[in-house]
């Protein structure tokens, strides 16, 4: 069985074009429930470079559908046997103006838009930079 990846390497995924966020936003916790986004903040801001984008991905959908210890290994091969959306879809990217750096390893970190480090991902020219999905069509 083919296995899918959402990693990238040397990478650098800006904001959203259609993004209202000015700043990197911690997004609003809604109800009792944690947003994809709030799973996702909290796994990065805390561990900056500690995780590929896959683990990202998978362990929000693990948490999402309360997926028991004992599980995880079959519900990750079965998540990656088709393709997933990568970050470039995340609510971060999107709505809430957080730019997601892939290092040389995979490891991702965050950076507001507002911030001079951000700036400087934009312009390295030694990064593949692409820009996160819009949220509405043109």
């Amino acid at each position: 069985m083919k296995i899918h990846t959402t990693n990238y390497k040397n990478a650098f995924i800006e904001v959203a074009e259609d993004c209202p966020a000015v700043e990197g936003e911690i997004p609003p916790v809604k109800g009792e429930a944690k947003t994809v986004a709030n799973l996702q903040f909290e796994m990065l801001s805390k561990n900056p470079y500690t995780f590929t984008s896959d683990e990202v991905v998978f362990q929000t959908y693990a948490i999402k559908n309360d997926l028991a210890e004992s599980e995880l290994a079959t519900a990750r091969e079965k998540f990656f046997s088709k393709g997933q959306a990568c970050l470039r879809t995340s609510p971060l990217a999107k709505r809430y103006g957080w730019g997601i750096h892939h290092n040389n390893e995979g490891k991702i970190a965050l950076f507001g838009c507002e911030t001079d480090q951000y700036e400087k991902f934009q312009k390295d020219k030694k990064l593949q930079v692409v820009k996160a999905m819009r949220s509405s069509r043109k």
